[in-house]
């Protein structure tokens, strides 16, 4: 037992002697590291700049830039509202702009253009501190801005014109009491159908030949600016189904930049007489060589036909021409007398109003003047005569004898062909839909 604590003591004493021993060792490590080469410290260094690191993306070590600041200064508009009975004294009176710049405003030429304002029209300007005006704007349409900047001398105008934006719109209608409402109904404008029918008079009776179920459809032009429709630009492709026969019409634009419609073939839809002189009418009395006189109560011949519509009417000129007489007399009221080239005259009685006179050069489907019931006439009509070398003609008939329209070839032909292709397709598409909703219609119960 004695040896056993013996054993302990002297393992006790050996274990302390090596922690001290482990202690002066480390320590004389340590000033070893402390004391190291220059040399070879330099060369840890570098091994461990040299060791691989991860790099930060571009943008989060890229110095922040700063965006210029925009020093042109901003122009501070003001509005003025024009009222009712208002004059630009007026105006600037309440705007306490000073009424001395008005007369120096005025003397600017284009400054007779605020002579034409507008209740509701809005006038634009800007002001120093003085009351003097710098400039005033007026938008006499949304495409077009006037600005007039003082100067000098006075005020100099300037002029900005915007370009509309132009979207394809298409519509399409089934007629079932007249073309009119049939439009209408579909969004159309009175304007847009007053130029369809212009488009199909050279083959379309719009008086006689249109029937209930008939339809129509036009690929056409809309105008936007800033987002806003402003309204309807050009028709540029129609189609006319009258009676079951299909017309269709194409705008294209020739080498000499005359506009003008054609059919599929490249035949012009302008033909050389309009089918009636007039719009959307009725025919109240028809060329009859052996009518009895409504007023003479006497067997006289008709040589021509009656069209009945409201006074005012406009009344145009069936082709191009001169006009060879323009008065009145007792039995014709207010007339006129168109010579077409060598062969043709056509004769337009009993108007209310005459616009053209003697020896005025007319153009087709211009307005030469307005229904009426001047002379022997029992209501207002329009009484209308087609000659032919000096000899009554029916004009609805004599039509289909009249020189042809003028047709494209060659190099115009491939032109038109291949300028209307796209066209072409949608306007077949809008007709197969609207065969397609008709052919529904009369159809109920088909799918």
């Amino acid at each position: 037992m004695g040896t056993e604590d013996n054993r302990q003591r002297w393992w006790g004493r050996f274990s302390h002697r090596h922690a001290v021993l482990a202690g002066l060792i480390a320590c004389g490590a340590l000033l070893m590291g402390v004391m190291l080469p220059s040399s070879e410290v330099e060369a840890r260094r570098t091994l461990a700049l040299e060791l691989p690191f991860t790099e930060l993306p571009a943008e989060t070590i890229e110095p922040a830039t700063l965006a210029e600041p925009d020093l042109t200064p901003q122009i501070q508009w003001q509005q003025a509202t024009v009222r009712g009975g208002d004059s630009l004294f007026e105006i600037f009176k309440r705007s306490g702009i000073a009424l001395s710049d008005l007369p120096v405003l005025l003397k600017n030429p284009e400054a007779r253009s605020l002579k034409t304002i507008h209740p509701g029209d809005t006038l634009h300007y800007e002001v120093d501190a003085d009351g003097l005006l710098q400039r005033l704007r007026i938008d006499p349409s949304p495409l077009q801005s006037l600005t007039f900047l003082r100067n000098d001398s006075g005020f100099q105008t300037e002029v900005t014109t915007r370009v509309p934006e132009v979207r394809l719109a298409q519509r399409q209608a089934t007629i079932d009491s007249s073309l009119f409402a049939a439009g209408q109904a579909e969004g159309m404008s009175q304007s847009m159908l007053l130029e369809l029918a212009d488009i199909f008079s050279g083959v379309v009776d719009f008086v006689l030949d249109v029937r209930k179920g008939d339809q129509f459809g036009l690929v056409y032009e809309e105008e936007f600016v800033d987002g806003q429709r402003l309204g309807n630009g050009r028709i540029l492709a129609a189609y006319f189904i009258n009676q079951g026969e299909t017309h269709s019409a194409y705008l294209f634009t020739d080498a000499n930049g005359q506009r003008e419609y054609f059919n599929e073939e490249g035949v012009s839809m302008r033909k050389a007489f309009l089918r009636a002189p007039l719009d959307f009418t009725r025919v109240s009395s028809g060329f009859n060589p052996r009518r009895l006189h409504p007023v003479l109560k006497t067997v006289r011949p008709h040589n021509g036909i009656d069209y009945a519509a409201p006074r005012g009417t406009p009344v145009y000129a069936a082709g191009d021409g001169r006009v060879m007489e323009a008065g009145y007399s007792k039995a014709n009221g207010n007339y006129v007398f168109i010579q077409h080239g060598p062969k043709y005259i056509t004769k337009y009685l009993h108007l209310h109003k005459r616009t053209v006179k003697t020896g005025q050069r007319v153009n087709q489907r211009q307005v030469i003047g307005q229904v009426g019931s001047t002379g022997y006439a029992t209501g207002p009509h329009l009484h209308y005569e087609f000659l032919v070398s000096g000899v009554h003609r029916n004009p609805r008939t004599i039509i289909n004898e009249l020189p042809k329209a003028r047709t494209l070839t060659g190099a115009e032909l491939a032109q038109f062909t291949e300028s209307t292709g796209g066209m072409r397709l949608q306007l077949a598409s809008l007709m197969r839909t609207d065969i397609q909703l008709a052919s529904r219609d009369n159809n109920p119960g088909a799918l």
